[in-house]
């Protein structure tokens, strides 16, 4: 259990995230990729991005059957009914999923189901959730709160680790501010921060981030740039249709284009 401050801890990032890239099986000299859909829809859906998920390498995919809306009226995730399709389709294409957990409950329903929990922005202040999640073994994605600096942000990692799960990946998801040409602020200085200050590994995600498709690419250009261990984005091979966060969401064509990019940056930064 971790209970020493932040700086204090001894173990490197890169042996967290060995761990991870072993778990997930993805390659060191490649990010961490994780991609999918803001939700699942359907089953047809699903299959059409887990098919381009696999033919382009990237091994974690998107997979939320529950999702917190700011409206009640909104698209509120498929639920429990998809938990047996998106398996399905995950062994299928060897693809591993990332779930969001909202309450203690969804945690049982997705250990067999996923490979990597997501607590959302949400949540981030959930302490009761953040000690559940974190007395279980599955890795941990712990979004950013909306409204929490670096500080709390950290912590919140605590609470996961001093249950004894370190397996945590931290992921920039942009806070509010003033600015309105964007969802949020993607706050890039988060990147070299958590490395300075952490040993956890850091994604950040230009989608939540940005709130809009046509500044996802430049952004996750410049999280791998600033240091960022990997991005996550949202794909749906039909953004104008898609139920939840179309906005924000790359069509496939799009995908293609930031994998390509963000992996050249990638390999350049680590031979620095």
């Amino acid at each position: 259990m971790h209970s020493r401050p932040l700086q204090e801890n001894t173990m490197s990032c890169g042996s967290i995230l060995q761990t991870m890239r072993s778990s997930f099986r993805i390659h060191g000299d490649d990010p961490i990729i994780i991609a999918g859909p803001c939700a699942v829809e359907n089953e047809e859906m699903f299959a059409e991005t887990a098919a381009l998920l696999a033919e382009l390498g990237v091994r974690l995919m998107r997979a939320a059957v529950f999702k917190p809306r700011t409206s009640p009226f909104s698209f509120q995730g498929i639920g429990e009914e998809g938990l047996e399709f998106i398996s399905e389709i995950a062994t299928k294409y060897d693809l591993s999923l990332v779930s969001e957990a909202m309450e203690a409950s969804h945690i049982d329903l997705l250990a067999d189901r996923v490979a990597v929990i997501q607590i959302g922005t949400r949540n981030m202040h959930n302490y009761a959730l953040l000690k559940r999640v974190g007395a279980q073994q599955l890795p941990v994605l712990l979004k950013r709160g909306f409204m929490a600096d670096s500080k709390e942000f950290f912590l919140a990692a605590e609470y996961i680790r001093k249950e004894g799960n370190d397996k945590v990946i931290l992921c920039e998801r942009g806070i509010r501010t003033f600015e309105s040409s964007t969802r949020n602020t993607l706050d890039l200085n988060i990147v070299p921060v958590t490395h300075l200050t952490t040993d956890l590994p850091i994604i950040v995600d230009p989608s939540h981030g940005t709130g809009r498709a046509d500044a996802v690419i430049p952004m996750a250009r410049a999280a791998i740039a600033a240091g960022a261990d990997g991005v996550m984005v949202e794909v749906h091979p039909h953004p104008a249709k898609a139920l939840s966060d179309g906005l924000q969401s790359l069509d496939f064509q799009g995908f293609r284009t930031l994998i390509h990019q963000i992996r050249e940056i990638y390999a350049t930064v680590r031979r620095l």
